[in-house]
Formats: C-alpha cells, sequence, structure tokens
C-alpha cells in the first residue's frame, strides 16, 4: 500500500520521518484538498446523490459505487459510519468529514474520477474530503494500465491510498482488521487525520 499525493504538483521534499514517529503523524494533503474555481462538473447521471444522515460519526465512508467495499472499511475505523453511495448532509449543516471508497477496476476507478470531480467542481454538498482509499478487485499483480490509471484518479484526492487483496475478507464475514501492513498503516493515516480535523 502507498499513500500517494498529485503527482502534477510540485513540493518541497523533507525528510522522511523516523518509523516510530510516523505513525502518529498526519499525513500531508495535496494541493487539491478544497473544491476547485472554475472546475466543470460531471453529468447528473455521473454524480452521487446527496442523502441527509442520522445521527453522528467522525468519519462517513463513502462508496463511489455498488460493491466499493464501503461497510467493509467503515466495519474497520473506529467511530465511521457508511453512507450507501451518497454524499452526507448533516442537519446541524457542518461539514461531515469524508473518506472515498473504490475498487481498483475500471468501473470502479471512473466512478472515484467522477466523485472527485463533483467534489473539485463545487457540485458535491460541503464536505472535508479526506482522501480515497483505492480497494484491488482481485488478488495478484494488478494490470499496469490499471496501476497508471489509480495514479491518476487518486491525484485527484487530497490524499489516496491504495490498497491490496485480503484473501482471507473472500472466505469469512469478519470484521476483524486484516494481518495486512498496508491495511494497518491505512487506518493508522485516517485515524489521525480525523482526530486532526474537526467532526
Amino acid at each position: 500500500m502507498q499513500q500517494t499525493l498529485n503527482p502534477w504538483v510540485t513540493r518541497p521534499t523533507a525528510d522522511e520521518p523516523a518509523e516510530e514517529t510516523r505513525a502518529a503523524a498526519v499525513p500531508p494533503a495535496a494541493v487539491i484538498s478544497t473544491p476547485l474555481r472554475g472546475m466543470v462538473e460531471p453529468d447528473a447521471a455521473d454524480r452521487l446523490a446527496s442523502r441527509s444522515m442520522a445521527g453522528a460519526a467522525r468519519l462517513w465512508v463513502v462508496g463511489t459505487h455498488g460493491g466499493a467495499g464501503e461497510s467493509r472499511i467503515a466495519d474497520l475505523i473506529d467511530s465511521a459510519r457508511s453512507t450507501d453511495h451518497c454524499w452526507p448532509v448533516l442537519p446541524s449543516g457542518g461539514s461531515p468529514q469524508v473518506l472515498l471508497v473504490c475498487r481498483a477496476d475500471m468501473r470502479g476507478l471512473t466512478t472515484a474520477r467522477n466523485a472527485l470531480t463533483q467534489w473539485a467542481s463545487g457540485a458535491a454538498p460541503q464536505v472535508d474530503l479526506l482522501g480515497l482509499a483505492v480497494l484491488a478487485d482481485a488478488p495478484g499483480k494488478t494490470p499496469k494500465a490499471l496501476r497508471d490509471f489509480t495514479a491518476l484518479v487518486g491525484g485527484g484526492a487530497p490524499r489516496f491510498w491504495s490498497l491490496p487483496w485480503v484473501d482471507a475478507w473472500r472466505h469469512t464475514d469478519t470484521t476483524a482488521m486484516p494481518a495486512v501492513r498496508e491495511y494497518q498503516r491505512f487506518i493508522t493515516d485516517v485515524a489521525a487525520l480525523a482526530t486532526a480535523t474537526k467532526y
């Protein structure tokens, strides 16, 4: 798993923090961290709907398509809830923290690109978008074309995480954290982000 920032933006270099301190560090956002003026919104058919959410959550997990893995990811993160593929709207009018989730296949990445375009254009409700998590859609190595498209789509998010296939999820109905280093790092990153910002 790697967390990747926007590849088209030049940033100053910094020394990598020591491993023991890195777990507590909040991953930096890319330059694209808020909607952009002049960005063209996607067609209505390509947008995620909005839904008023009852109750509270530290983080709202939004799958960009059916089978994205939003419920699975929400189960792994403390105080997170899935939204059933909709942007959350809070009755209080606040800006909910959101994590987008998709599968690493062409359909999943295309819907994630549309959701990020919707957000960047300002056509989505006001949310604090933490980033995009891309879950592998099959075991084994991802084809290069999909890896390249993943990097391109992920570049439109404030942060993105590319997560590997978890074979245990295919055979068992469990909400336990997988013993996979990339997921443990991802959960640590997201927990640090959710703690560092208001909800």
